[in-house]
């Protein structure tokens, strides 16, 4: 009789509980994963992810930035070394997270540990003799902190297109995975239908998004940006900042959160957003034309990403929301002039992302523990047209 095969060893998955799109990249990632390959997840809040398969557990642990009030005082004051981002001293709740992977480290054996993100998770997982990938994010990272993460890591996963990639991560080229897509469902409802159920008519519309994990953009430029084309409607999705300054004239009006976000996106003629992750892959979707405005994010996240969508063509970074009428009337011209709907749909992945992720992660470590080279790892040239 056949011996049976032993048990796929488990891959740990750390997730950072901010927003919802590290739980949603995750879920359809380990849902593309082999049925007999288990999963443990770990992260701060349980309700944030979408349905799992069989064979992955959610471990609930401590925030590792969110103090609980029982925190040595005279130890915060200690300087933080540049190797680590968060990292502060007498925090009980630090401690038990950390040992809650370390003990799934030392218990479980992990074939790989996903960390998306925390350079810190990473590190921690290649202390304890534990091969990591790190999801790569745009921003400036190289400080020490993050290049231990990325340096030590077995590879990188990349959920972009290889023409958003900043020009300082030649060192890791080698080791990089693109998933254009992966985790962000952007499949747009049909542009009348959308429009229809917005009850607009034949007027066109420019929408304004804001992402969740800020506070969103002010009020009075775009005051000055609907007065500007009075032709035009705006209508704003997400956090405003009111400003008392502000006048808001009728083609206006703020939406707040909205639960049918894509109907905007396919409804729109212009968009301006911030360059969150899952705002930005709907815009590329949508394919109309684009002003991309970061929000303040840690390590000038959000800049750097936007300074690489207009790199690519695929929209028109702003440092900032325009000023005046005649700033608000060059940035919309600009926009529309060189606007591309091809790249900005070739930039947005398409359907196979997890899959391919999966099997990549499958290779890396059939390669790392067994030395099997098996199927050659999945090209560039197949990644694009992904």
């Amino acid at each position: 009789m056949r011996d049976l095969a032993p048990p796929a060893a488990p891959f740990g998955y750390f997730v950072h509980h901010q927003g919802r799109g590290h739980a949603e990249r995750c879920a359809e990632l380990v849902n593309a994963l082999p049925p007999e390959r288990p999963v443990r997840i770990f992260c701060a809040r349980e309700d944030i992810f979408p349905p799992l398969r069989p064979g992955v557990e959610v471990t609930r642990i401590p925030s590792l930035f969110e103090p609980a009030g029982e925190e040595a005082p005279g130890a915060a004051l200690l300087p933080t070394p540049e190797t680590v981002h968060c990292a502060p001293v007498g925090w009980a709740t630090i401690r038990a997270a950390m040992g809650e992977m370390a003990g799934f480290f030392a218990a479980e054996d992990p074939a790989l540990m996903i960390v998306d993100v925390s350079a810190e998770v990473a590190q921690l997982a290649r202390l304890c003799s534990v091969p990591h990938v790190k999801v790569l994010q745009h921003g400036d990272r190289g400080d020490p902190g993050h290049r231990a993460a990325y340096d030590g890591a077995a590879g990188l996963l990349a959920p972009f297109h290889a023409d958003l990639d900043q020009p300082d991560w030649a060192p890791w080229a080698s080791r990089i995975f693109h998933a254009p897509g992966l985790g962000l469902h952007a499949a747009l409802p049909e542009r009348a239908g959308a429009r229809a159920r917005l009850g607009l008519g034949q007027e066109p519309l420019a929408v304004v998004v804001s992402g969740k994990g800020g506070s969103g953009c002010a009020e009075a430029p775009l005051g000055v940006a609907a007065r500007s084309f009075p032709q035009m409607r705006w209508i704003t999705i997400g956090e405003v900042q009111r400003d008392w300054h502000a006048t808001v004239p009728p083609n206006l009006r703020h939406a707040g959160w909205v639960a049918n976000a894509p109907d905007y996106f396919a409804a729109a003629d212009l968009l301006v957003t911030s360059a969150g992750n899952t705002t930005c892959a709907q815009a590329l979707c949508a394919a109309r034309p684009w002003i991309v405005v970061p929000e303040w994010r840690y390590f000038d996240e959000q800049v750097e990403k936007a300074r690489a969508l207009d790199r690519a063509g695929a929209a028109l970074h702003l440092p900032h929301l325009p000023g005046s009428a005649h700033g608000w009337r060059r940035a919309v011209a600009a926009a529309q002039s060189r606007h591309d709907p091809a790249r900005q749909r070739a930039l947005a992945g398409g359907a196979r992302a997890a899959r391919d992720a999966a099997a990549w992660l499958e290779h890396l470590s059939a390669r790392l523990w067994s030395g099997l080279s098996g199927a050659a790892p999945i090209s560039r040239k197949e990644q694009t047209n992904a």
